[in-house]
């Protein structure tokens, strides 16, 4: 299957697409979570996967009931996800070779992610990929999050690319319905959350990982040339 135009540019989202951050947040989660004689259900966790901070607060606050410390239990995953990322955040599989191909293809590339600057420096610097991407747009660029289109029309606009030239690559429901509503052509990888009909109709692609989407992006240039 081919997409329905040329890619004159690619935005990535981070976690769970980039990085294999989503696994270490849930387990930083069920850590704090049984500190406090509680626990975090998977579905309950997965509802939180692509949202802003404050919304994911909403949820916590929600399932945890009245007397919850959101500031204590906040801090105590922080903490976990530090000691867990000062050991090693693994790279998804194929992150390495998809940008490789993007330069040999010329392609420029770009960050939309709901996380903080700080994060990205966190999870991206280590692995040496902060200087592969021509722009990262991080939650402090950003007026409205996902599933809101502003991070993704910002990213376009960094680039120089209007947003339908775009490829988006995400692995969230709400990343998903941000990037379609900016108008990219998008394809889903799907990590801790699974592809559902909704998500079929927004994306050009539901791809294994990143290698199913380097193959597609070589197949294009040929079939140009």
């Amino acid at each position: 299957m081919s997409l329905p135009r040329p890619v004159k540019a690619v935005v990535f989202d981070m976690d769970g697409l980039l990085v294999d951050t989503e696994t270490v947040v849930f387990a930083a989660m069920r850590h704090a979570a049984a500190a406090i004689g509680g626990e975090i259900p998977f579905a309950t966790f997965q509802r939180m996967v692509g949202l802003t901070h404050a919304s994911s607060d909403l949820i916590l606050a929600e399932h945890f009931g009245e007397g919850f410390d959101l500031e204590a239990f906040s801090a105590a995953v922080s903490g976990y996800f530090r000691q867990e990322q000062a050991a090693g955040i693994a790279l998804k599989a194929g992150v390495v070779e998809i940008l490789d191909e993007l330069d040999r293809l010329g392609l420029p590339r770009a960050v939309a992610t709901s996380s903080s600057r700080y994060a990205v420096e966190q999870s991206l610097g280590p692995h040496g990929l902060l200087g592969r991407f021509d722009a990262i747009v991080p939650r402090e660029m950003q007026d409205h999050g996902k599933p809101h289109p502003d991070p993704f029309l910002k990213a376009a606009a960094a680039l120089g690319v209007t947003p339908e030239d775009c490829l988006a690559l995400e692995d969230s429901h709400n990343g998903v319905r941000a990037a379609h509503a900016a108008g990219m052509m998008t394809i889903m990888v799907p990590d801790m959350l699974d592809p559902t009909e909704e998500m079929q109709t927004l994306t050009v692609r539901i791809a294994a990982d990143l290698h199913e989407v380097r193959e597609l992006l070589a197949d294009q240039r040929s079939a140009i040339q």
